[in-house]
């Protein structure tokens, strides 16, 4: 920073000290005041010389209340080698394919994995991306944290290394293929039985159906239950017979 553009010159000084002194009750500072502007000014023209003399060493600042000129405190700017970013509140639709192309622009990437639902397969709406650089994984975190992306604000943050779960990649390169439980379902449901099978299965329904009546004509209904069509059968279309 430039010392002449941070400096108040000591005329300005010495007008607002005059404007304070000026707004002040006369009966508890009407001795000493000059006294007082005479010690100011001293240690205006002390600072001054101090400042001048110091020219070599550049300086911030010079106090208001006096003094020499000072120097703000140095903050030591740690290197981070974190090139794991956590990336929050993904958007629907914002997948794998997606983020690939979308952060790429910042630089190489190396893995890349959206947490999914292990039944549906569905995301979780967070991930993980690995850059090979530690500087892009920084820049990626200060660009994007916050960045409105389809109504939602992505929240990216740099994970240090020792933070960084061993099994956090395992898998990454297996694309997720959701069960079709419909199919398995169905598959249960339409399984050849045995007549044994077919009686037990036979026996829940009517079991079910005897407490549904129970509970409704307990309720006070007046209501007839349709006979189950089927329970009066004697076997299934599909039967699979043991052979001895």
């Amino acid at each position: 920073m430039c010392p002449s553009r941070v400096v108040i010159t000591r005329s300005r000084q010495l007008r607002r000290i005059q404007r304070l002194i000026s707004h002040r009750s006369p009966a508890r500072f009407k001795m000493g005041v000059k006294a007082r502007k005479k010690a100011i000014t001293k240690q205006l023209n002390k600072g001054a010389s101090d400042f001048s003399a110091s020219k070599g060493e550049a300086r911030d600042f010079l106090p208001l209340e006096g003094g020499p000129a000072q120097k703000l405190p140095k903050t030591e700017v740690r290197e981070t080698k974190a090139t794991v970013l956590y990336i929050g509140r993904i958007p629907h639709g914002f997948y794998e394919n997606e983020m690939e192309g979308f952060f790429k622009q910042f630089g190489t990437i190396k893995r890349l994995r959206i947490a999914r639902n292990k039944k549906t397969g569905k995301s979780k709406h967070f991930g993980f991306i690995e850059f090979e650089s530690p500087e892009v994984a920084n820049v990626v975190a200060d660009t994007m944290h916050n960045y409105l992306l389809f109504e939602h604000l992505l929240q990216v943050q740099l994970i240090p290394p020792e933070h960084v779960h061993p099994r956090l990649w395992k898998g990454v390169n297996r694309w997720y293929k959701p069960l079709d439980w419909v199919k398995i379902e169905r598959k249960r449901q339409d399984k050849e039985r045995t007549l044994d099978e077919h009686k037990k299965l036979v026996e829940g329904i009517l079991k079910r159906d005897k407490k549904r009546r129970k509970r409704i004509e307990a309720a006070g209904i007046d209501y007839e239950c349709p006979e189950i069509v089927g329970s009066i059968q004697a076997a299934p279309k599909k039967i699979r017979f043991d052979v001895d």
